[in-house]
């Protein structure tokens, strides 16, 4: 083993994900145990990528989450402020109390998630064990 490994987005097995986006579960594709790592892509604008949610509780107890979007261009909202975010932006939510969406405003428009919660071993939250 290479100890290193690379794929395109649109190449991994999408799943059953909280929304109506395609959901890229990359921490299972490359076996990742100490994040999380999710990509969504849109068909269509209009569409939610990142449901509404926070990290608290059963939602993941806690996780910072860093958003990038590597394809088109989303609507953020977070804790009631919306965000503009085009292709080349990356959205940090530190705070996981925060509630966040997105919404693509281009279809295929692609966000990669990445979140962990600092000082802890990394637990899958509820949602993505319950969908795998």
């Amino acid at each position: 083993m290479a100890g290193w490994s690379a794929v395109r987005i649109d190449d991994v097995e999408s799943a059953d994900g909280p929304g109506d986006s395609d959901w890229k579960p990359l921490r299972h594709h490359f076996g990742i145990r100490a994040f999380g790592c999710n990509a969504w892509i849109s068909d269509h604008a209009g569409q939610e990528l990142v449901e509404e949610h926070d990290e608290t509780d059963g939602n993941g107890g806690g996780q910072e989450e860093i958003y990038a979007i590597v394809r088109g261009r989303a609507t953020f909202t977070i804790d009631g402020e919306r965000l503009d975010a085009p292709e080349g932006t990356v959205v940090h939510v530190a705070d996981p109390k925060l509630v966040r969406a997105a919404v693509a405003e281009e279809p295929g428009t692609t966000v990669v998630c990445v979140g962990a919660e600092p000082g802890r071993a990394f637990t899958p939250s509820s949602w993505e064990v319950r969908r795998l």
